[in-house]
């Protein structure tokens, strides 16, 4: 009974696989993706949530299943690389999650998972393993039987069938339009894509699992190299001079805003330092990882505690001073979505340190700082997917450019018009506000660009977005009592600018050529 339930719920994963593979085929393939695609990922962790009948007593996998359905919600108000990622590891977690036991520490999970997205590619030929061994055991019709029975009338049927196609126009023409369609590139890439989603809802369907894994070193293990103290002390007594220095000069020119030297510019100033320091930071916690793990001689000593306390409290006011200068950068030139997240990681390896140095003081395990800085991660990433850092980086330039305020970038309206429709209401705004006859033609060109472009997605069902209906809904609020001006006719570049009209030749015709004569002076 209980083998017979395990093959019937075998046979039910196949058939839940394959119609979602066809689903994925029908919302997807050749597609924009939409709002179709949170419905997919809500459909896909119903069906997991068939199989997976430990969910109700497993409180990780509830909450890697809520998860997972608030990162859906996330992929129908706006689809994105980073939620649909976020939204596969909640799933994987939900669907392993029944079978780990309680208590272990996110180094082994993404072992799990890694070894679950290795394993899923190979998962179907496991199963067509195993199957065939399950066969031969009841004895039933093995391969080799059937090819022994099949073959003298297969062969047979075949030759007698070419002969009548020759020799019968009625048959030949059957035969010529049972032929199988030649295998173009849509049939390649419509195969790839089936064998890519099959495998991927395999995967969480029929979870592999590993019981060894790779584990941390305990704190017992000698695994700290072999350092003299005295050389650990005074490492830190140099680096703390050094950071001092650095930070010295921070304080003097960056936060005080105090003159550079000259022939050093602000923005020279800030761009250069902003990303090596943060390297000299992550360098920097490194060093206490590895020559001052807890519980070790080095680490025990009162006066390297207080000079590894002094010198992440340098370090972190030089992760600080790597935001002004970003923010003094932006200032100067413009505000991206790389700028937003190299901020936001500026901050992440901010935490890092302090929590470092936390379990430095308070002899935490590698276990806890590993978890520690993963939901740290996790937190951020899931509050990143949910904001628009286009949209936000649109409004900032928009509010923050010369040509309205007279101070800051100019406004670079390629960067704006690549957002994708992120700037639509950005840019009606501009377009309402500004005065300049040249300028608010060029911005209601890159509009009406986007505008048409956002309308077209939304007016097919699988490109469809939450976010850009509120968009759309946005601008005929803003343009209820103004409406927008029709930008001119002609060609435009991402910028918005006319393309310079081609040189026309003369209206006239050029002069013919005056033939020689067919004798010269000389000759006569």
């Amino acid at each position: 009974m209980f083998k017979s339930s395990l093959r019937s719920s075998f046979w039910l994963k196949i058939g839940i696989a394959l119609l979602l593979v066809g689903l994925a085929d029908r919302l997807f393939f050749m597609q924009r993706p939409g709002a179709t695609l949170g419905l997919f990922a809500l459909l896909w962790l119903a069906a997991t949530a068939l199989f997976r009948k430990g969910w109700a007593r497993d409180r990780r996998g509830l909450l890697a299943a809520a998860g997972a359905a608030a990162l859906a919600v996330i992929l129908i108000d706006q689809p994105s690389l980073l939620t649909w990622v976020l939204f596969g590891l909640a799933l994987m977690i939900a669907a392993q999650s029944a079978r780990v036991r309680g208590g272990e520490d996110a180094w082994r999970w993404a072992q799990r998972l890694i070894i679950h997205a290795a394993t899923a590619v190979v998962g179907p030929w496991i199963d067509l393993i195993r199957l065939n061994r399950t066969n031969r055991r009841r004895q039933a019709m093995n391969l080799p039987g059937t090819v022994r029975l099949l073959i003298l009338p297969v062969l047979g049927g075949a030759v007698f069938l070419t002969l009548f196609a020759n020799a019968n126009p009625v048959i030949g023409d059957l035969a010529a339009q049972l032929r199988l369609p030649p295998l173009s590139e849509d049939t390649t890439a419509r195969l790839v894509f089936w064998g890519v989603v099959l495998i991927a809802v395999g995967g969480i369907l029929r979870p592999r699992w590993r019981r060894r894994l790779i584990a941390l070193p305990s704190r017992e293990a000698r695994t700290t190299p072999r350092v003299a103290a005295a050389s650990v002390t005074l490492s830190l007594i140099v680096f703390n001079l050094l950071f001092a220095m650095q930070n010295g000069l921070d304080l003097a020119f960056l936060w005080s805003g105090a003159p550079l030297p000259e022939g050093v510019t602000l923005a020279e100033y800030a761009h250069r330092g902003a990303y090596p320091l943060i390297v000299t930071a992550l360098l920097a916690g490194l060093f206490v990882l590895i020559f001052l793990r807890p519980g070790s001689e080095t680490a025990a000593r009162p006066l390297v505690r207080r000079l590894v306390v002094l010198w992440v409290g340098q370090n972190l006011f030089l992760v600080a001073s790597s935001l002004l200068r970003t923010a003094d950068y932006i200032e100067a030139y413009s505000l991206t979505r790389f700028r937003i997240a190299a901020m936001i990681w500026m901050v992440l390896v901010g935490v890092g340190l302090g929590l470092i140095c936390w379990r430095m003081l308070k002899n935490k395990s590698a276990s806890w700082l590993i978890n520690a800085n993963v939901g740290a991660a996790l937190a951020v990433l899931a509050v990143v997917s949910v904001i628009d850092l286009g949209a936000i980086a649109a409004h900032w330039n928009v509010r923050h450019a010369r040509e309205i305020d007279g101070q800051g970038s100019r406004l670079d309206l390629c960067y704006l018009d690549g957002l994708n429709g992120a700037a639509l209401v950005s840019l009606v705004e501009l377009e309402q506000r500004t005065t300049d006859p040249a300028l608010q033609d060029r911005v209601a060109a890159v509009r009406d660009r986007q505008l048409t472009a956002m309308r077209e997605h939304q007016s097919k069902w699988r490109g469809w977005r939450w976010r850009d209906a509120r968009r759309l809904d946005r601008v005929e609020r803003l343009t209820a009592g103004r409406p927008l001006t029709a930008p001119l006719p002609g060609p435009r570049d991402c910028d918005g600018r006319l393309f310079p009209p081609p040189a026309h030749a003369s209206a006239s015709p050029p002069p013919s050529p005056v033939a020689p004569p067919l004798t010269s002076e000389a000759g006569t």
